[in-house]
């Protein structure tokens, strides 16, 4: 889905190198390895952990990340696969992210450990949102269904079903969901189910479908790019931001 450049690829097999103010991060969850990013304009500049989609880590999240840094936010992009796990073939993104649908347990446990391994860094973990694309956009919900202490969760083309067993109560702070109406993956059918649970429990959100943008509409340079959507989205998620965060 996304191109991974050659220079990123050393740039991540390298720990804590510098790239364009921000670091690469070495951080272990329960002794296993993984590599994020953090980037920070300020001491105590609200915090957003970012959250890939399914080929993992890569120069995209980087290039989000650092346009966030320049609107004074802080971001950690977490690193959900493990250190130098960066998969280019479907059947190996399939399974990595499949792994994790299937022990949720470890997916929200992932999610709190790059959580911690952004407060060591010495960001502002209790002014901060979380957010994520695709799969990651999955993985956010994940954690906002845990109960995760955020001041909001954002969703950009994200898998938006709720596991049999899971709802919305014990959620904390807001959504703001963007999605395609084209996306032939993540359907409207699945939008109208995730309205329904979140309104069922109270939940406060923001639903936001763009006409004619398809899956992974976000992308640069993809054949599934979508300009207008992609402006829309990230303006309302730069609104999102300043509304909800000190």
């Amino acid at each position: 889905m996304k191109t991974i450049s050659t220079l990123l690829f050393l740039i991540f097999a390298a720990t804590a190198t510098a790239t364009a103010g921000g670091q690469v991060v070495a951080y272990d969850v329960k002794g296993e390895a993984f590599e994020g990013y953090f980037t920070s304009p300020a001491d105590n500049a609200p915090l957003v952990l970012l959250i890939h989609d399914w080929d993992g880590l890569t120069d995209y999240e980087v290039k989000r990340a650092d346009m966030l840094a320049e609107k004074g936010y802080a971001v950690f992009a977490v690193d959900l696969f493990g250190a130098g796990i960066r998969p280019t073939a479907v059947k190996d993104r399939r399974q990595h992210t499949g792994e994790l649908y299937k022990d949720r347990e470890r997916m929200r446990s992932l999610i709190y450990g790059a959580l911690d391994a952004a407060r060591a860094r010495g960001a502002s973990v209790n002014n901060a949102v979380a957010m994520g694309y695709c799969f990651g956009g999955a993985a956010v919900l994940e954690f906002a269904r845990s109960g995760a202490d955020m001041r909001g969760f954002v969703t950009f083309h994200g898998g938006l079903s709720t596991p049999e067993g899971q709802d919305y109560g014990k959620t904390k702070g807001k959504l703001l969901i963007l999605h395609g109406t084209a996306d032939t993956n993540i359907t409207m059918d699945h939008y109208a189910l995730l309205a329904n649970a979140l309104e069922e429990k109270g939940v406060p959100h923001e639903m936001i479908a763009y006409g004619g943008a398809p899956h992974a509409f976000t992308v640069f340079g993809s054949d599934r790019y979508r300009k207008d959507a992609d402006e829309k989205s990230w303006n309302r998620f730069g609104e999102f931001l300043e509304e909800t965060l000190r």
